[in-house]
């Protein structure tokens, strides 16, 4: 059994349970101690369990390892992300060079521009051809199309990167933690995030409230390293944190 399916199979058990041992996982999961050990030390690492002596228990915090479709996902707090969308258009000025990330919520950004002589760069197929349509100057990044999210991923996006220099850049993110930063569910996505964002003199992180406390398998960056834009957080861990916005009206 590969190591991310133990993960899935320990996160699963603590959800029911809210506790388990090192003794039962090396039942259920037909390993041996030292495995589970290391399990839970990766795990506690990256937030989604407190180690114990013996076993582990729950921390609240949720892991995903795949993608939802970008169709699906557009329809998920829709009305929480066109605030959060409002809110950053209007971050957007005439001089502006800007990195737009392959989220569904930086996506809505380009509903509600004001701008007029913003240029643009993108590695999602989707924002390319509605910028487009509007009238403003786009370029696409090269390289794979990733076809469940139409983002366009791989090394030779990384390499057309390397010659821009952003003065605004936004992202989505599939999760944000205190401890493990912002997560996505796919390494090479996670590498042109990483990239793109390490080009930008501002960096914004698009998060509805449903991303806190979530948790995916690639960390792109770090906690404290980008502003982040919300519509709600209501987890008192978060809220005196001074790179949080939370929007509630514009």
């Amino acid at each position: 059994m590969l190591a991310e399916e133990r993960f899935n199979v320990i996160l699963k058990l603590l959800d029911e349970q809210g506790t388990i041992s090192v003794n039962e996982l090396t039942e259920i999961l037909k390993t041996s101690e030292s495995t589970i050990r290391r399990d839970l030390t990766e795990l506690d690492r990256l937030g989604l369990v407190n180690k114990v002596h013996g076993g582990a228990i729950s921390t609240g915090v949720s892991y995903k390892t795949k993608d939802e479709g970008l169709e699906y996902r557009q329809e998920l707090y829709k009305e929480e992300k066109i605030l959060i969308a409002r809110y950053c258009a209007a971050l957007i000025k005439d001089e502006d060079f800007v990195f737009l990330d392959a989220g569904t919520t930086v996506g809505l950004i380009i509903d509600y521009l004001k701008t007029t002589t913003a240029v643009f760069v993108t590695n999602a197929m989707h924002h390319a051809h509605k910028l487009a349509a509007g009238g403003y100057k786009v370029y696409i990044l090269s390289g794979e199309l990733k076809s469940k999210t139409e983002a366009v991923v791989g090394s030779e996006t990384i390499e057309c990167l390397k010659k821009y220099n952003f003065t605004k850049g936004f992202f989505g993110a599939n999760g944000v933690s205190l401890k493990s930063g912002f997560t996505t569910p796919e390494i090479n996505e996670a590498i042109v995030k990483k990239r793109a964002l390490s080009k930008c003199r501002e960096k914004y992180v698009l998060c509805d409230e449903s991303k806190f406390n979530q948790i995916s398998s690639v960390t792109f960056w770090d906690f404290k390293e980008a502003k982040i834009i919300t519509n709600k957080v209501e987890d008192s861990a978060y809220t005196n944190c001074k790179n949080i916005v939370e929007v509630c009206e514009v």
